[in-house]
């Protein structure tokens, strides 16, 4: 990469391999070959036990998106719209309003329709907005009550709509949002993020404002159990304090904040984003227990596996603060699954705030929304070299269509 700063960049990546992996058990380079994997009826099989992300590089577009206009599907949280970017042009080329409070847009489980989770914070009218992938265009909304986020069931026969301000999961069809059944988490407080097992027997979601993640049994319908996330003895220099009429939500502090959720290749650990923690708790999911710890920088909070499946790109929010300043020390840390080591930082050059996003079809380019810079940033996946457009008001869970894969378990795109 060539950037003036390098050197600084090699002295804080020399600094995060210091702090790095604090490991309680080996790596997955030195497990044995993992067996069949048996799933739950309905979902697709896990086709490499060692590689559960075998099915999203760039050769595996399905059939279902090929004919899907190539866009990065922006949501502004406070402007309420959704910006539309052409990648290849690099140009914004549509705009249009949606319901109150957009936060993420979400691939549904059949790859046909995006979804705008409008959550309505602090008030009583959420909505999912479909937007038809073929033509970049929305539909009418649909009410939905607190949609933060949006999550399917391995096997497809559910939406499940995180419901953060009622502590609950409300399972839906898949199609109409007609409500199925609830599950309640009432010791999930900020429950937001998650990712499945290997299998599809379990989910793990994240209470950000407990510091702790909830274990969700989907065979049996309920909680499995809660896991209380430990923070490190050294965390990074914080950036100034938000002031003004945003910077008003509850958040933790000194427990925790964990954010984004995402599984190794061989379903053996999760990854969890904290952004009070600045880093990434290692979970073993079966027994429910941390084993590990990686430091990253300043507001962990995203989280992006690579097209192959060897590395996880950690998006560096800048700031422990639910709304914090523009131009704060956001960066991206880029680990190796296999090693847990930390083998590349990149820093954003100014100063910003990387959040959500994902990973091109073709693997080249991280996007990545600029949550308090109000801009998409597009980040070489071979370099960190990034550039920035300017796009609405506190962008958030961006997603990148067509991404390659059989199937979505929801988030900004989370494909097996």
């Amino acid at each position: 990469m060539s950037r003036k700063t390098m050197g600084a960049g090699a002295l804080m990546l020399a600094l995060l391999g210091a702090l790095g992996f604090l490991s309680r058990q080996g790596s997955a380079a030195d497990a044995p070959a993992a067996g069949p994997v048996l799933t739950v009826h309905g979902m697709p099989p896990v086709l490499d036990p060692n590689n559960l992300y075998s099915e999203i590089g760039p050769d595996h577009l399905s059939a279902a998106v090929r004919d899907d206009l190539p866009r990065i599907y922006v949501p502004n949280l406070r402007s309420n719209d959704v910006y539309v970017i052409d990648p290849a042009s690099f140009r914004v080329v549509d705009r249009f309003k949606v319901g109150h409070g957009p936060q993420h847009v979400v691939p549904s489980w059949d790859l046909r329709t995006l979804w705008v989770a409008n959550n309505d914070e602090r008030h009583n009218h959420g909505s999912l907005t479909p937007i038809d992938p073929r033509t970049g265009k929305p539909g009418a909304p649909i009410p939905v009550d607190d949609p933060y986020n949006l999550y399917f069931t391995p096997d497809g026969t559910s939406a499940i709509v995180v419901a953060e301000a009622r502590r609950r999961l409300d399972f839906r069809n898949p199609h109409t949002m007609a409500l199925q059944y609830s599950i309640e988490t009432p010791r999930c407080g900020g429950i937001n993020h998650a990712d499945f097992s290997i299998d599809g027997h379990y989910a793990l979601f994240t209470c950000e404002f407990n510091g702790s993640i909830v274990k969700i049994d989907l065979d049996k319908r309920k909680v499995a159990g809660y896991l209380k996330l430990q923070m490190p003895h050294t965390r990074f220099v914080d950036t100034p304090e938000a002031t003004g009429p945003l910077a008003t939500e509850i958040c933790s502090v000194s427990r925790g904040m964990p954010q984004d959720v995402r599984i190794s290749p061989d379903g053996k650990r999760f990854y969890v984003a904290d952004m009070d923690a600045d880093g990434v708790h290692v979970v073993d999911g079966n027994a429910l227990k941390e084993i590990g710890f990686i430091s990253t920088g300043p507001g962990a909070h995203g989280l992006y596996p690579s097209r192959n499946g060897r590395l996880l790109y950690v998006a560096n929010r800048g700031t422990h603060k639910i709304h914090g300043p523009p131009h704060g020390r956001g960066s991206v840390t880029v680990i190796d699954f296999a090693t847990g080591k930390i083998v590349d930082q990149w820093p954003i050059p100014g100063g910003g705030s990387p959040d959500m996003g994902n990973v091109s079809a073709d693997g080249k380019t991280l996007w990545l929304s600029g949550r308090f810079d109000d801009v998409v940033y597009r980040i070489d996946t071979a370099s960190g070299a990034v550039s920035q457009i300017k796009v609405g008001e506190e962008p958030h869970g961006l997603t990148v269509w067509p991404q390659p894969g059989r199937y979505s378990l929801g988030h900004t795109g989370n494909l097996r």
